[in-house]
C-alpha cells in the first residue's frame, strides 16, 4: 500500500431508532460503499458502544484504514469517543470525521425519502473532505502549579482553601482592604437563620494563616499575559499609607483620628473613621488612609494617626508598588453589584429617609452594625409597620428582565428578624415567591405562621401624600392586590427595597482584561451553561459565584468548589494538550497590514515588529478562523479547515 494511498472506512449508525426510523440504513451504506476511496462501509446498532468502537479497531487493523468516517449524531456528543478509537489504534485523530445524520437528517423531516437522500449528501461530504484532511501534530505545554484568584467573597475564599488544603500555592488578590465580600456585610443566612459571620469568619481566618495562600488583599490585578498553565500577572499593591510589616492591629489610630465620614462597609447606615478597618473581624486587620478625605492629604495637618500609633506604622510616604506573579490557571470571583434603586423614582429612594434597599437594612439588623441590631427610623424610634417590596429592578424589562434569585428568600429572612426584634406589623409585597432551594419552600411556610401580611401584586408608588387621617407621618404604598382585584393603599414606617443583583459597574474592563465574554445581562459567559458552567472560552481561566450570574451562597460555594477541581485536575496533570486545529500564519505572504491583530477575539496574534509580520501564539489560538478568513493576503491558513478541505466538503454535499 502506497503511503499516499486514501483507504476510508465509513460507519453508519442506527442511533436505535433515530436515524434508522427515517433513514434507509442499508441505501445509505451501499451508496457511501461506491464513493472514492472507500474500502469499507458498515452499519451498527450503536456504534459508540463498545461493539462498535471494536468494529472500528478491527478495520483499521485488518485493512490498513487510514482514515475514517462516522455517520451518526452530534459531534459534540460522540467525536472524542471516536478520535480517541483512532488513536489508540494508531490513526492521528484529525484523520477522523464525522457526519451529523441525526440532527441534519433523521430529526429534521418524516420524509423517508429526503432524510435518505440528505445522509447520502451528508457523508459524500466527509469522504470528500477527508480524502484532503492531514493528521495534525498534538503539542503539550507544562503546568505552572500556582493559581491566581481575583475576588475574596465567599466565592474566592472557597476556592482558595480547597486549591491550597492539596498542597498548591494561591494568590488572592481582593480590591477592598479585607476579604470577606458581601457575605460578612449580612446578619443572618436563610434559611438555617446561621449568623453569616460566625460561619465566614473562620474560613477568613483560615485565608489569612494559610501557609499555601499569599493573601494580597487592596490590590488589583493590571496586566494578564500568558496562557493556560503559564499566565504572567502583574498586580498593583495600591498604598495603605500604613506598614504591614509594622502594623499589629491593635486600633489606637483609629480610635485617635478625629474625622469621620459615611461608611462604606455600612452602606452609608453608620460612618467610620479616615483610617479605618472595614469591620472589627477585617482579615487583614490592618488599617487603610482614605487618601481621599484625610486631612493630611487635603490640608497638610492632623496627622493624628502617626503620633498616637507606638510601633510607627503609619507612613503618609508609601507608593502603589508592582509585583509579577506566574500562575497556570485563574479563578474570577470578582461578585456582583447591589442596584442602586434610585432610577425607580416612585419608590422613594432617597427621597424618603426609611425607605432602604435590602443591603442597608442587612446592615442595621447586624447586632455589630451601626445601630447594635436594633431596627429603627430616621428619628431613633422603632417601627410600628414594615412594607418590604420584592423584584426591585428584578424581573423588569427597564432594568433586569432576569430573577435575581435570593430575594425572595432574603425578604422572608427579613420578615422573621423584624418579628424577632419589633412587635411592627410586615406586609410583603410579590409577585410570585420563589423558594426554589433545599429548605426554602419549608422556611416559606414558617413565615406565613408568623404573622406576615403578602401581598400578592406591584407595587405603584410609595408616597407621603396623605389622603385618610390614619396615614399621616406614613410612607404609603399603592399597590394592585391581584388576588383580591383592587387597588389598596397600605400605610407604613419604614419601607425595605428588595434590589437587584447585578453584574459589576467594572464588568466589562475586567473582561477585556482577562478575555473573558459577557452575557446580555452583563455578567461573564461560561463555556456551557449546562455542562460546562464554570470554565470559559479562555482556557485555564474559570469564572465562579455571582460574577458569572446570580444565586445564592450554598450554589456559590459549589461552584468555587467545581472550578477549584478544575484547576487540581490540571494541575495534577502537570501538562496539558494544545489543539493542533489552529492558524498558522505564512510569514512569506504577510503584508503587516495588522488585520489579524485586530480581529482575533483571544489576542494571540502579535505582531514582529522587526520582521513587520503578524506571529501566532499556538497556545492562545482556539482555531475560530476570524483571522484566516480576514487576512486580505491569504497568508493565514486554519488548519483542518483548509479552503481545499471546505470546498471539497461543499461539493461533496452538491453531488
Amino acid at each position: 500500500m502506497s503511503m499516499d494511498e486514501k483507504r476510508i472506512g465509513v460507519y453508519i449508525c442506527h442511533c436505535g431508532t433515530n436515524i434508522a426510523g427515517t433513514v434507509d440504513i442499508d441505501a445509505v451504506t451501499s451508496y457511501a460503499r461506491s464513493l472514492d476511496s472507500v474500502v469499507v462501509a458498515k452499519d451498527y446498532r450503536f456504534m459508540c458502544s463498545d461493539p462498535g468502537q471494536e468494529l472500528i479497531r478491527q478495520d483499521i487493523k485488518e485493512l490498513g484504514l487510514n482514515r475514517v468516517v462516522v455517520a451518526s449524531c452530534s459531534p459534540l456528543m460522540h467525536e472524542p469517543t471516536f478520535r480517541r478509537v483512532c488513536e489508540e489504534t494508531g490513526v492521528n485523530r484529525y484523520l477522523f470525521q464525522m457526519a451529523n445524520i441525526r440532527e441534519h437528517a433523521s430529526w429534521v423531516t418524516e420524509d423517508k425519502g429526503e432524510a435518505t437522500e440528505k445522509a447520502k449528501a451528508l457523508i459524500s461530504a466527509a469522504v470528500r473532505r477527508i480524502f484532503y484532511q492531514e493528521p495534525l501534530e498534538i503539542k503539550e505545554v507544562p503546568v505552572n502549579p500556582n493559581t491566581l484568584i481575583v475576588g475574596g467573597g465567599i466565592a474566592g475564599i472557597q476556592a482558595a482553601l480547597e486549591i491550597a488544603d492539596s498542597g498548591s500555592r494561591v494568590y488572592l488578590v481582593e480590591r477592598e482592604p479585607s476579604i470577606g465580600g458581601h457575605m460578612i456585610q449580612l446578619d443572618k443566612t436563610f434559611p438555617t437563620l446561621d449568623c453569616s459571620a460566625c460561619i465566614l469568619t473562620p474560613k477568613m481566618s483560615d485565608v489569612g494563616s494559610h501557609p499555601n495562600i499569599e493573601l494580597i488583599a487592596y490590590s488589583e490585578v493590571e496586566e494578564i499575559s500568558g496562557y493556560v498553565g503559564n499566565f504572567k500577572v502583574k498586580i498593583r499593591r495600591k498604598a495603605r499609607y500604613v506598614d504591614e510589616e509594622k502594623c499589629t492591629g491593635c486600633g489606637i489610630c483609629q480610635e485617635k483620628c478625629p474625622w469621620k465620614v459615611p461608611s462604606e462597609f455600612d452602606v452609608g447606615v453608620g460612618q467610620r473613621k479616615v483610617i479605618y478597618t472595614p469591620f472589627p473581624q477585617a482579615v487583614p486587620n490592618i488599617p487603610v488612609i482614605d487618601r481621599e478625605n484625610c486631612v493630611y492629604f487635603k490640608k497638610g495637618t492632623c496627622r493624628a494617626c502617626e503620633k498616637f500609633c507606638e510601633v510607627g506604622a503609619i507612613d503618609f510616604e508609601q507608593t502603589d508598588r508592582f509585583e509579577e506573579v506566574e500562575v497556570g490557571n485563574v479563578i474570577v470571583a470578582t461578585g456582583y453589584d447591589v442596584m442602586d434603586p434610585s432610577p425607580i423614582a416612585e419608590y422613594g429612594y432617597g427621597r424618603y429617609d426609611n425607605v432602604l434597599t435590602g443591603i442597608q437594612f442587612e446592615r442595621m439588623s447586624n447586632a455589630a452594625g451601626p445601630t447594635g441590631g436594633n431596627i429603627q427610623l430616621k428619628d431613633g424610634s422603632t417601627p410600628e409597620s414594615i412594607a418590604i417590596i420584592h423584584c426591585v429592578g428584578s424581573r423588569d424589562e427597564n432594568y433586569h428582565e432576569y430573577c435575581s434569585r435570593v430575594c425572595c428568600m432574603y425578604a422572608l429572612k427579613f420578615s422573621h428578624l423584624i418579628k424577632e426584634k419589633t412587635d411592627a406589623e410586615v406586609y410583603q409585597m410579590y409577585i410570585d415567591m420563589r423558594c426554589f432551594g433545599k429548605g426554602y419552600e419549608e422556611f416559606y411556610h414558617r413565615l406565613t405562621e408568623e404573622g406576615v401580611k403578602f401581598v400578592r401584586g406591584k407595587v405603584s408608588q410609595v408616597t407621603d401624600q396623605v389622603i385618610e387621617e390614619e396615614e399621616k407621618g406614613k410612607l404609603i404604598l399603592v399597590v394592585e392586590d391581584t388576588l383580591l382585584g383592587s387597588v389598596i393603599r397600605v400605610p407604613v414606617d419604614m419601607v425595605i427595597l428588595c434590589t437587584a443583583i447585578e453584574a459589576r459597574s467594572d464588568a466589562e474592563q475586567v473582561a477585556r482584561l482577562f478575555s473573558l465574554s459577557l452575557s446580555a445581562d452583563g455578567f461573564f459567559l461560561e463555556r456551557h451553561p449546562k455542562l460546562d458552567p464554570v470554565a470559559t472560552m479562555t482556557d485555564g481561566i474559570y469564572v465562579v459565584g455571582c460574577c458569572q450570574g446570580s444565586k445564592d451562597i450554598p450554589d456559590t460555594v459549589a461552584q468555587a468548589s467545581a472550578a477549584a477541581a478544575r484547576v487540581l485536575a490540571v494541575i495534577s496533570k502537570g501538562k496539558i494538550e494544545i489543539e493542533a486545529a489552529i492558524a498558522v500564519a505564512d510569514e512569506e505572504k504577510c503584508s503587516g497590514c495588522k488585520t489579524c491583530i485586530l480581529l482575533c477575539p483571544y489576542s494571540a496574534i502579535s505582531f514582529d515588529e522587526e520582521k513587520k509580520v503578524s506571529r501566532i501564539n499556538e497556545a492562545l489560538c482556539k482555531g475560530c478562523g476570524v483571522c484566516a478568513a480576514a487576512c486580505p493576503s491569504a497568508a493565514i491558513t486554519a488548519r483542518h479547515f483548509t479552503t481545499e478541505q471546505i470546498m471539497a466538503e461543499i461539493e461533496g454535499v452538491l453531488v
